[in-house]
């Protein structure tokens, strides 16, 4: 399929040669200028972005592939081959990783980040982003994983107090061999997602690669300016249009799809207007490392680009793996393998988390019923379960179902805490995350919900923000402000996490979320379920079929200013108790 940006038809007969149809994509401004060998500059960048630990190949859903036949992807040993095997093919290029190798994985929950910090020296990365989950260990074990590394950490925006991350961490990098400033940036979300220190602040994006950008042009004579923006699909835009100066953005943290493949979800490069009018290109790689991102560019001499070709290249059984370097990573599986291929029950159905950042999902509620279940064996006086859809990771597969894939499902080691909620608080809550909205502090909710039985919500997303909810249904009555009701949940959220719910301080800590699904899958073995509609969407009104103290909708005061668009939902689960810690004690029985 042939890509073109906003130029002549004419011009397809004369820039045919350039490159392969399929692959070729050109800007306006060549139709404009054309090709003028004069000073013009090319540059290859191969990117990868949100690769959670994934060293070793996966299936679809994530986890580990024991099932070849069905499709392995992704993989260092197959990264490694395919970028060593492509650069030499051009004159110049960059290789460069856009963060997130954090958390996802037994690579992670057992190791930390030695292996990954071995693994990422091995690839000859030219420089890396901070993605929000390498604040996961807080700043301290971050700075200990930025200080074996072997190339430039690059993040305008994080401003930490740690000695480590302080000295490894610089606003851009310049390569001066291809007269080319990178500049990184980590989303700002990363406080209500992760696991940053109190004192580490995470600045405005806009402002911090403004400010670099000014930066450079005033003390350098660079003119070809790109960035590597650990933000977000849609906030890379945001950013590609309210800044100028900046021609190419390499993004990652939304997981997002782009190309010509089914469910992608834009063109890759999406193409936006800078303050300028100057056409910025956008392109970010999926998740795990399914994918290699690869774009060609030719720039003028003024530092803006004038032709531009590439595609993601997508990593496969057919891939070839380096040998030394699956050897190494297979060689790492020894200690925790066993205990992970523990087989705890089995599922007759998929337990699918693929749309759980968007409405009810079966994994969503399995996971939520089981944190009910377990509360429920040591009381009678609890409500339901809610749970944040970030911290749900990859599907679990029909059939066996494994340790492993429990720990890659839900890595984070949260643990499950109960609190008391008021009915005036829970309807506030609820209309905030389907809002994308606080309503207690006007600021984004960060993720999606599920829920456990016991509870139904009903919401129209046409409504305006702010009342969106329509009904809250708890057992067989509807919610009422003035009633109490203890919820289940996980220690992250009660903490502000996500910003569900105004930070509580006082709870107590029980099991963790993975021990306490292993509970429940053995109980409820073999699993058989299917979605029940406790979560819907429903053309009703704010506030209808809600029994209250007045009468009236419990947002009826306190309602948050009116936000334009839905928020993105993209969150993640906390630290909480330490899965590194269960292992250990597991591995040494």
């Amino acid at each position: 399929m042939k890509f073109l940006a906003r130029s002549s038809v004419i011009a397809l007969s004369a820039l045919a040669a350039l490159s392969r149809a399929e692959e070729a994509l050109y800007s306006r401004r060549l139709a404009k200028r054309g090709i003028d060998a004069q000073g013009n500059y090319n540059i290859s960048f191969f990117h990868v972005n949100d690769v959670h630990a994934h060293l070793d190949e996966f299936s679809s859903s994530g986890t580990d592939c024991t099932k070849p036949e069905r499709g392995c992807y992704g993989g260092y040993s197959r990264i490694k081959t395919v970028v060593e095997e492509q650069r030499p093919n051009y004159n110049d290029s960059l290789w460069l990783n856009v963060g997130d190798e954090f958390q996802g994985t037994l690579f992670y929950s057992f190791y930390g980040g030695e292996k990954i910090a071995e693994t990422l020296n091995q690839m000859d990365f030219d420089a890396m982003t901070l993605g929000n989950h390498e604040f996961d260990g807080g700043d301290e074990k971050l700075g200990q994983f930025l200080e074996n590394l072997t190339f430039p950490i690059i993040s305008a925006n994080v401003h930490s107090q740690n000695e480590k991350v302080n000295k490894s961490v610089k606003p851009y990098h310049i390569f001066q061999e291809y007269g080319l400033a990178l500049i990184g940036v980590t989303t700002n979300e990363t406080k209500s997602i992760s696991n940053p220190d109190d004192s580490t602040t995470f600045s405005d994006v806009v402002e911090a690669v403004q400010s670099a950008v000014d930066e450079i042009k005033a003390t350098t004579n660079i003119t070809r300016i790109a960035a590597i923006t650990h933000i977000g699909y849609d906030k890379d835009q945001e950013l590609a249009q309210a800044v100028s100066g900046l021609q190419l953005i390499m993004g990652g943290h939304s997981h997002t799809l782009l190309g010509d493949m089914e469910d992608a979800k834009g063109k890759y490069p999406t193409i936006v207007d800078n303050k300028d009018g100057d056409e910025v290109f956008i392109v970010t790689a999926y998740r795990w490392g399914e994918y290699v991102g690869y774009i060609d560019v030719t720039y003028d001499t003024e530092g803006k680009i004038l032709a531009y070709h590439g595609a993601p290249i997508h990593l496969t059984n057919t891939t070839e793996q380096d040998a030394d370097l699956q050897a190494q990573i297979e060689a790492w599986r020894g200690p925790f393998e066993e205990f992970a291929a523990q087989v705890l029950g089995e599922s007759e159905v998929e337990l699918d988390q693929t749309t759980c950042q968007e409405k009810e999902c079966l994994l969503g509620d399995f996971m939520a019923d089981a944190m009910l279940a377990y509360r429920k064996n040591n009381t009678d006086d609890v409500d339901f379960a809610i749970i944040n859809a970030g911290g749900i990771r990859v599907t679990i597969d029909e059939g066996e179902i494994t340790r492993g894939e429990v720990l890659t499902s839900f890595p984070f080691g949260n643990a499950i805490v109960e609190i008391p909620v008021s009915g005036r608080e829970l309807w506030e809550v609820l209309e905030g995350i389907v809002t994308g909205v606080n309503v207690a502090n006007g600021k984004e909710v960060t993720s999606f919900f599920q829920i456990s039985s016991g509870i139904k919500v009903e919401y129209n997303p046409a409504l305006n923000n702010g009342s969106k909810l329509v009904s809250i249904t708890i057992g067989d009555k509807p919610l009422s402000n003035d009633t109490t009701y203890n919820v289940v949940t996980l220690d992250f959220i009660a903490g502000g996490g996500d910003n569900f719910f105004t930070p509580k301080t006082e709870f107590v800590v029980l099991d963790t979320q993975d021990e306490v699904l292993v509970q429940y899958i053995q109980a409820q073995s073999p699993v058989n379920m299917k979605l029940d509609g406790r979560i819907s969407e429903t053309d009703g009104q704010s506030g209808s079929g809600n029994s209250t103290s007045n009468g009236t909708s419990p947002t009826s005061s306190g309602t948050p200013p009116q936000q334009t668009g839905a928020a993105i939902r993209l969150g993640s689960g906390g630290i909480g108790a330490s899965i590194f810690g269960i292992l250990v004690g597991l591995l040494m029985l």
